[in-house]
């Protein structure tokens, strides 16, 4: 009771702490505007108080420009935090991150692909690139399922590391011949390769706003038949988990929302890395616990982190990229020395 109760707290307490920041961060930018103006325009926009005397330019800015990027970062951080703290406890290896089954190869190929294509259009603007980065990250899931097995059992649960690692390989080989092909799209291809939430306009964000949601909810939801799974397969039967059924949905819904995270922001790596193993860390291993507040504390770390971005005019993969490699250089550093993960 008391953990539950430790747990609540700290959800309630982050969740306050990410609506503080996303008001801050909206005022963040060339165009600097306080915070009294910015939850002002937030409650004129939802026909809640008094209209809000600020000008029609902040208005704009908020509402178009500022607001549709703050909701991306806040549930593409949400998504990869989440997905990577369900392929730790599947996998049961803490260096395990949302891009285990080639993921980010996959929609790294697609999206290149389609930046070739001699396709032109409004409808093609605004989501050919993200559909068929997210078409590639499942078909990348897809292949690595089939080979690796999933579900077919414990032992070939392990397999997936290595299937995974050999199925991105592949396709960064065909991802380097698309881009020698490339031209003068190449830049493009890199853009979306760092990745970077400039793109996240109204349209994008609806598109990928419901399976972001719909995954990452029902993830976060499935705590109990996860910590299940931490007690071996025979442990999850006897507690009545269908385990080759929870670990089918589990990466199912895992790789939805990394494929729609990476569709819409690009390759952002190690927050799925980072989150899931701090909250573990704090809370410890249960997933009923590790997951929800990972949702929380993965929007609030891609929410800094691209605030930082936009301040200093670089993609907000490099800041990820810039946290999390020396703290995986510690985790390696820490198994080495013989600690517990």
């Amino acid at each position: 009771m008391r953990s539950t109760t430790r747990v609540r707290t700290l959800f309630t307490a982050g969740a306050l702490l990410l609506a503080a920041v996303a008001i801050a961060a909206i005022g963040v930018g060339s165009v600097a505007i306080p915070p009294t103006e910015v939850v002002g325009i937030l409650l004129q926009q939802i026909g809640v108080g008094a209209d809000s005397a600020a000008s029609p330019g902040f208005t704009a800015i908020v509402t178009e420009l500022r607001l549709p990027r703050i909701l991306a970062a806040i549930l593409v951080g949400a998504a990869l935090a989440v997905a990577g703290g369900v392929f730790q406890s599947l996998l049961r290896n803490p260096l395990a991150d949302p891009y285990v089954l080639g993921t980010s190869s996959g929609a790294a190929l697609g999206a290149a692909v389609a930046i070739l294509l001699p396709i032109s259009g409004v409808a093609w603007e605004l989501g050919g690139v993200q559909l068929a980065a997210f078409a590639g990250a499942l078909a990348a899931v897809g292949l690595v399922w089939r080979v690796a097995g999933i579900g077919s059992g414990e032992e070939r649960i392990a397999s997936v590391l290595l299937v995974g690692y050999a199925v991105a390989s592949l396709l960064a080989a065909a991802l380097s011949l698309v881009m020698l092909m490339s031209g003068a799209n190449l830049r493009a291809i890199f853009s979306f390769l760092l990745g970077g939430l400039d793109g996240a306009t109204w349209p994008r964000l609806a598109a990928a706003a419901l399976p972001l949601i719909l995954a990452t909810t029902l993830l976060a939801l499935r705590g109990r038949p996860l910590a299940a799974l931490l007690l071996g397969d025979e442990g999850a039967m006897h507690l009545g988990v269908e385990v080759r059924r929870e670990r089918r949905i589990s990466v199912a819904l895992a790789s939805l929302a990394t494929a729609a995270a990476v569709a819409l922001a690009g390759l952002i790596g190690f927050v799925g890395l980072v989150v899931p193993h701090l909250i573990r860390l704090a809370v410890g291993p249960d997933p009923r616990a590790v997951l929800p507040l990972s949702a929380i504390g993965g929007a609030l770390l891609l929410l800094v982190a691209d605030s930082v971005a936009r301040t200093i005019g670089i993609p907000v993969g490099v800041i990820t990229a810039l946290i999390g490699a020396p703290f995986l250089l510690w985790l390696l550093h820490r198994s080495r020395a013989g600690y517990a993960l």
